[in-house]
């Protein structure tokens, strides 16, 4: 497997160029199985979730082309039933293939799904939607099955007891839009990854309204068309920049970029005494004058991302003062604070709280990635550590992250992947 050494100490300097959103590229590459006609996504990140995803669709039974590095077009004229267990368990949005299926076949046998490893995921909402709308799923040996699907629109509340559901809004929009009659969908996730996803839907001739809101209204339709299309930007991939730049002291610009998506991250990094500007599609950060820890929780948007929480506390760690950083989303996600501890920063646990203080600087060490966000806030502390960091399993930001190693080198970082057997 491969690892990423780093030499910390150099401050990061230029601009980023910002590739299209993970979140948002795997449903709406699982949304084109909803027609039978050709599309063509664009923006498309080389991740392995997106092959992973790939793989699925071609196993599906639909037709898959690479044009170019960027570029999927997909045409599912036909479609198979079955996401086996060996190709699901690679990655959590898989599950966000049930919607399509139910909708189109109306049957589906999906198996429960992977991913990282930072706390229960269930799919209940997931469930509870899709059988609102008639899916009558079940789950049976691993598997979520159904046979005999009757589609009809429903007034669905996905209301959670840690808020809302991304993949879950996801998956009742794609199922609604070939549901007849209207669906009502009360606490919608607000993500730009489900506004991004409800776009695209219209794109193929859904008539959606609502989304980016907690009240979401879709007007089923007999049939979707194919259309072309480019996903957003990533957020995280661009508050993960700029919180490298944080750390090392530099200047760093995203681009491009959507500022209104990076707003609970921008906010945070300018009440910690940061610089951060923000024109049409590019925001700029450097550090000026003394900077200071910040408390912060994660919520559901618009409140501080999850994905960008482990980047964060990377940063408060050798930011003075003392942060206090609660996880409201995934409870195991403090699974990097250990491994921020070898390095020498001081960070005390209380449940779902994570309580850092301050240090003067890291030191390098031997670290071990245990998921795709905590990896990249061992390769950010890095970038601020004495020494020499050497951080295992790196497989898991491969998957979010698109040559992330290639771009830190280009803002000066001496940072190297050793390719292993």
């Amino acid at each position: 497997m491969d690892r990423i050494v780093i030499e910390g100490g150099t401050p990061l300097r230029g601009e980023v160029k910002i590739s299209g959103s993970k979140n948002s590229v795997l449903p709406v590459l699982a949304a084109a199985l909803l027609t039978e006609e050709p599309c063509v996504i664009r923006r498309v990140p080389d991740l392995s979730d997106v092959r992973f995803m790939l793989d699925l669709l071609r196993h599906l039974g639909a037709e898959v082309e690479r044009p170019d590095t960027h570029s999927v077009r997909v045409c599912a004229r036909r479609l198979t039933e079955t996401a086996p267990y060996d190709l699901v368990r690679k990655m959590r949005a898989s599950v966000c293939l049930l919607g399509p299926l139910v909708a189109r076949l109306r049957r589906c046998r999906v198996s429960m799904p992977g991913g990282c490893v930072i706390g229960p995921r269930p799919i209940d909402l997931h469930l509870k939607g899709l059988n609102a709308l008639g899916a009558r799923l079940a789950v049976e040996e691993g598997y979520v099955v159904t046979h005999d699907a009757a589609l009809e629109g429903a007034v669905i509340s996905l209301a959670g007891r840690h808020g809302s559901t991304v993949l879950g809004t996801g998956n009742v929009l794609m199922a609604a839009t070939l549901a007849p009659g209207r669906t009502t969908i009360e606490h919608a996730a607000c993500e730009p990854e489900v506004e991004d996803l409800a776009r695209f839907l219209n794109a193929l001739g859904a008539r959606i309204t609502g989304a980016g809101t907690p009240l979401i209204t879709v007007e089923g339709v007999e049939r979707l068309h194919g259309a072309e299309f480019e996903v957003i930007p990533d957020r995280i991939e661009a508050a993960t920049f700029l919180i490298a730049g944080a750390l090392t002291g530099g200047e760093i610009a995203v681009q491009p970029i959507v500022p209104a998506h990076l707003l609970p991250v921008t906010a945070l990094l300018r009440d910690a005494g940061f610089w951060v500007t923000e024109d049409s599609d590019r925001v700029t950060l450097r550090r000026e004058g003394a900077t200071a820890a910040r408390d912060f929780a994660t919520g559901p948007f618009p409140a501080f991302p999850t994905d960008a929480q482990a980047q964060m506390m990377a940063l408060m760690c050798v930011t003075p003062g003392t942060s206090v950083i609660t996880e409201r989303v995934f409870s195991d996600r403090f699974m990097h604070a250990a491994e921020l501890q070898r390095m020498g920063a001081q960070i005390e646990m209380e449940g779902a709280t994570a309580i850092v203080k301050g240090v003067e600087g890291l030191s390098g060490a031997p670290v071990m990635a245990s998921d795709l966000r905590a990896s990249a806030a061992l390769v950010l502390a890095g970038l601020v550590a004495r020494g020499q960091t050497d951080i295992r399993r790196v497989y898991h930001i491969d998957r979010g992250y698109e040559r992330i190693d290639e771009k830190l080198r280009a803002l000066g970082a001496r940072i190297e992947r050793i390719r292993e057997a």
